[in-house]
């Protein structure tokens, strides 16, 4: 999908939690690039079609990020397929995702389907716990997961998702300036526009997620903040 590579700004709508038109309306017309609906616990294909339904009302992209095999649902732009490189649970690097694209394949197109080696650094987070993921990293580790998920298993996106909590600028540094051609996504604690710049400088594209259910008008500051953000790249 090469729409993708133009993404710099994404909000992450969690299906499992409740939301207003007006809410979403807000959101989806912000300006933002795309809309990813995902979440780590109560998403069910009930709550993912609620909330297609909803942003398919505006011009907004929207994807799918796959967290749940029952909860895979046609009629996305996109599906984003999370390999958890650091995850001790193998059904979170290869399991679930043969298991979805054995039962749904035959819907989803090759170029909509994005695999995205996932990285989680916050060992507290619902995703750690649910993926049993070993979230004790140094930098080299770190580095060495982003080679392996650009230059071996060649996904197009490297996230590093710090669920819930900021990150570590010079981890995002460091790996923007080791990836070649993965987009690199970073996701994690961000609740203000300053925050959202820092990150933007860096990463691809900054995902924006919690921000929106406890400060909505700063995570809304977000959009261009960092659209207007130049990112320092040695990308090829």
């Amino acid at each position: 999908m090469e729409e993708m590579k133009a993404w710099r700004h994404a909000f992450k709508v969690d299906p499992g939690r409740p939301f207003s038109e007006q809410w979403l309306a807000e959101i989806c017309e912000s300006g933002t690039d795309v809309v990813i609906v995902g979440g780590t616990e109560g998403t069910t294909v009930d709550n993912v079609t609620e909330c297609l339904a909803a942003v398919r009302r505006f011009s907004v992209p929207c994807v799918l990020e796959v967290t749940e095999l029952e909860a895979l649902t046609p009629g996305f732009d996109a599906y984003l397929i999370p390999v958890v490189l650091n995850a001790h649970h193998p059904a979170f690097i290869s399991g679930l995702h043969q298991q979805a694209l054995k039962a749904h394949g035959q819907f989803l197109k090759t170029a909509d389907v994005l695999g995205e080696g996932y990285c989680i650094m916050n060992r507290h987070s619902s995703a750690a716990r649910r993926t049993d993921a070993d979230a004790a990293l140094d930098m080299d580790d770190i580095v060495a997961f982003s080679r392996f998920s650009e230059s071996v298993l060649r996904m197009p996106i490297f996230y590093l998702e710090y669920s819930g909590t900021y990150g570590d600028i010079e981890v995002v540094k460091k790996v923007s300036q080791t990836l070649e051609h993965a987009r690199l996504f970073y996701g994690g604690g961000i609740q203000t526009a300053e925050q959202a710049v820092d990150m933007a400088k860096w990463a691809d594209t900054v995902v924006v997620g919690n921000a929106l259910y406890e400060n909505k008008e700063e995570a809304l500051k977000t959009v261009n903040a960092v659209k207007e953000t130049k990112r320092k790249t040695n990308k090829r």
